[in-house]
């Protein structure tokens, strides 16, 4: 794998940025949601939750990511 040089961003790590993006907004999207919808008010700890939450997001796709790569899905070609 190809470092970037100081600077310049190449496609991966920009794809890595964008992903911990998606993975942040997510977060607060699902904590927003539930503040919204008066499912439990987080008040002082919404920062905390906010960010837990994006780690679970994380940990989620990381889990299935892997598991994807383990045991791929089979294709018609495949059996």
């Amino acid at each position: 794998m190809e470092q970037s040089t100081i600077g310049k961003l190449d496609k991966e790590n920009l794809k890595k940025i964008g992903v911990g993006a998606l993975i942040a907004l997510g977060g607060a999207l699902i904590t927003y949601a539930a503040d919204v919808v008066q499912i439990i008010n987080f008040g002082e700890y919404t920062p905390f939750v906010v960010a837990t939450v994006g780690i679970l997001i994380n940990i989620v796709r990381k889990v299935l990511t892997d598991y994807s790569k383990k045991y791929p899905t089979p294709t018609i070609d495949s059996v």
